[in-house]
């Protein structure tokens, strides 16, 4: 028993390969959602955003450039003369939005205390973010969860 116990405490254990994770690379910092949030909102100049986010101007630039490479945010001229930028979502920066909904309304549950605004549908009710299964329309939980186990790859010829 005991050599069991010392190869589990002494076994090497390498993080799980993760689109979360990867995912948190390059979003998972507080002022490159709050960014993300005010290009959904329409604001895409950076002095408008530095207002609207709180963030400091050097911290924001940063942000912006680290989501610009990601293909996350692009940067449009609007003036030449000063030479001045807005930004504006990419496809994968609008795929993004949810997920701020989504923290969002989990806030709104667990940590605020204070009313906030709510979001609303057009419909009027409001918004209740769920994950659901593009196929079957069915909302996803835990138990309805799967992981598919990544494929092998295939055999390498071997040089002749």
């Amino acid at each position: 028993m005991e050599n069991t116990i010392e190869s589990m405490a002494t076994r090497r254990i390498a993080p799980r390969p993760c689109p979360a994770a990867a995912s948190l690379q390059v979003l998972g910092e507080k002022w490159t959602l709050l960014a993300i949030r005010e290009m959904g909102y329409g604001v895409h100049r950076f002095e408008q955003i530095t207002r609207f986010t709180g963030a400091s101007r050097d911290i924001l630039a940063d942000r912006l450039r680290k989501l610009e490479d990601a293909g996350v945010v692009e940067r449009r001229q609007y003036s030449e003369h000063p030479p001045r930028f807005e930004y504006h979502l990419t496809p994968a920066g609008q795929e993004a939005r949810p997920i701020l909904l989504a923290l969002a309304q989990w806030g709104e549950k667990w940590v605020l205390d204070s009313a906030t605004p709510t979001f609303t549908h057009t419909c009027g009710s409001a918004l209740d973010a769920r994950m659901t299964c593009r196929h079957c329309g069915e909302e996803v939980t835990r138990d309805s969860l799967r992981v598919r186990p990544e494929p092998r790859p295939e055999p390498r010829p071997e040089p002749a």
